[in-house]
């Protein structure tokens, strides 16, 4: 195996929402900084299964490596979808198609990074949400559920993410955190982790969003001490449409989605779309 090329970077972006014609338009124009690039998709590239095979085909093609998590679109089963797969079929269905494609997901071993940056262990997440970024005055679900329907507020996961065979889509969060933590716990070595997920390992990103009742379909309090507890060297997520660095206990949590037309084109500037992970600044 030929050595690993010192140049390459590890990339990152989510939310690419290709189903907005805009946004596919970018998706076509994704290429790598350098021969070698890795990409890391940290979910929602749509809804329809024809969307994210083409993206993850597109992006396969071009970049060295990509290594791809779900977000919460890539699960939704809609009505007239004609495969009809939900829950754990329609997960492990996606699984499937990364496989035939020679994408990385949560299901495989976590590959080792020696490009620029390195080395450092890739861990992409799926985990999932437990309603435990609770409101405040609110500290029960139901209470934080009935809250968010009173306003308006409600993520359209309650409606078309179906957590079968688990009974609620908490109980499916709770047993992907079991298994991952195993699965951390295996780890024999002190390689620094890069973690993948679509939603923050911690709440405090959440504090900055337009309707606070929405943090609750966004993490859960299960990993709040994760990038404490293992050596991590960078959290890349998605979802809140927000793109930023925050800092946590010393630890570099990104953003980097893309997002809807809407939220991305009023912003001023130009902001390079696939943001480096391992930036030499940081």
């Amino acid at each position: 195996m030929p050595a690993p090329r010192t140049d390459a970077k590890l990339l990152a972006v989510s939310d690419l929402h290709v189903a907005y014609p805009e946004n596919r338009a970018i998706v076509e124009g994704l290429k790598p900084l350098a021969p070698g690039d890795w990409l890391l998709v940290a979910g929602d590239i749509g809804e329809r299964l024809t969307d994210i095979t083409w993206t993850l085909r597109l992006l396969a093609e071009r970049f060295e490596r990509v290594v791809w998590v779900p977000g919460n679109h890539e699960l939704w089963a809609r009505p007239g979808e004609p495969d009809g797969l939900r829950g754990v079929a329609r997960y492990e269905h996606l699984v499937g198609i990364c496989r035939e494609l020679g994408v990385i997901t949560p299901e495989d071993d976590y590959p080792l990074w020696e490009g620029a940056g390195g080395p450092v262990r890739i861990v992409p997440l799926f985990l999932l949400y437990d309603y435990t970024f609770l409101p405040e005055g609110h500290d029960t679900k139901e209470s934080a559920l009935a809250y968010a329907h009173s306003t308006g507020v409600v993520c359209t996961d309650e409606y078309v993410l179906h957590p079968d065979p688990y009974p609620t889509r908490d109980a499916w969060c709770r047993a992907r955190v079991e298994l991952t933590e195993r699965r951390l716990a295996d780890l024999d070595d002190d390689v620094p982790l890069v973690f993948v997920n679509h939603y923050p390992l911690v709440r405090e990103p959440t504090d900055v969003l337009r309707y606070p009742e929405f943090a609750q379909w966004c993490g859960t309090t299960a990993t709040r001490d994760w990038h404490r507890r293992y050596p991590t060297a960078a959290m890349i997520y998605g979802h809140l449409h927000i793109p930023r660095v925050t800092w946590y206990d010393g630890v570099r949590f990104e953003e980097v989605s893309l997002g809807y037309p809407r939220e991305w084109q009023p912003r001023p500037g130009v902001r390079r779309l696939l943001r480096e992970v391992l930036p030499e600044s940081s």
